[in-house]
């Protein structure tokens, strides 16, 4: 149950809700669960709460643009320079406060899906892999 637990505490931490994982991970390595399971189900739940922000911006881009919300101009422009950079910026996605809009922001500017969740799981991954470390050393 800690494992289920753990993982859709991650998951909506994941997710743009103002939310954090890392104190339930600490507490749960405190008590002397799997590192590795602990590791495992905090990344995939992370990992799924970014798929659920990107498919967000994806499908919110639609809405935005039928209500004139966006600039079909700009909007192409945004998308040209996460093209290119997005690479870089969805590494920073682990980070508070900045990385679950990014995450968004590659939906919405409709970055390959493919090397998104490569770039998301290893970013997320490491994180928790650096606080268990710190724990066990």
């Amino acid at each position: 149950m800690v494992y289920i637990s753990l993982f859709f505490i991650a998951f909506l931490s994941g997710s743009l809700l103002p939310l954090g994982s890392e104190g339930v991970l600490v507490y749960d390595v405190m008590q002397g669960y799997s590192a590795m399971l602990l590791l495992f189900f905090a990344s995939a739940g992370n990992l799924l709460g970014a798929v659920l922000n990107y498919w967000l911006g994806l499908k919110g881009e639609e809405f935005l643009l039928k209500k004139n919300y966006l600039n079909p101009k700009k909007l192409n422009g945004a998308k040209e320079r996460f093209n290119r950079y997005g690479a870089f910026a969805l590494l920073f996605s682990f980070m508070p406060v900045i990385g679950d809009p990014l995450t968004f922001i590659a939906g919405v500017t409709g970055y390959d899906f493919k090397k998104f969740l490569f770039l998301v799981a290893v970013s997320k991954s490491l994180r928790y892999l650096f606080i268990i470390l710190m724990l066990k050393f």
